[in-house]
């Protein structure tokens, strides 16, 4: 079996591992995850044994890195002055197509988010997603069926 040189799949791919990395990491850690993805895919790509799905191995690399950083993030300890963190600067945060929308999606429950995001921003489809949340597509289908009928229900409160 041949694989392609990497840099290929860099160019056909980086900007799904990008987009996939902000959605699922926030603006402050996506470049962080993009970086890191693309730092353990290349590690990885050696021992690969199948080229059969590119996009989807790195975009499950993708989603492990943002696991990742998710986890880091809670084990930070707190500050120990409260007062330097007043001092400094506060970025916020991008604006997004739909702040509503965004913000009801960041509300739902951390799988039914992930497999929503998955899906629709990172187009993947319910067996790649399954397998980058390391569950079945009938689990798949049920976790993102759930969070757009929850998405409904709250859009429906609206009007």
């Amino acid at each position: 079996m041949s694989l392609p040189p990497f840099q290929s799949l860099v160019d056909a791919h980086w900007r799904d591992v990008g987009r996939l990395a902000h959605a699922l990491a926030g603006p402050t850690l996506g470049d962080d995850v993009a970086q890191q993805a693309w730092v353990q895919a290349l590690a990885a790509y050696p021992r690969l044994t199948s080229a059969r799905n590119l996009r989807g191995w790195l975009l499950t690399i993708t989603h492990r890195c943002a696991m990742d950083a998710h986890r880091a993030a809670r084990r930070t300890t707190p500050h120990d002055d409260p007062a330097s963190l007043a001092a400094a600067p506060v970025v916020g945060a991008p604006t997004a197509p739909d702040d509503g929308l965004w913000t009801r999606v960041g509300a739902l429950p951390e799988r039914q988010r992930e497999a929503v995001v998955l899906k629709y921003v990172a187009d993947l489809d319910h067996r790649a997603v399954a397998a980058a949340l390391g569950t079945t597509p009938a689990m798949s289908r049920r976790l993102v069926s759930d969070a757009l009928a929850t998405l409904r229900l709250d859009l429906e409160d609206l009007r």
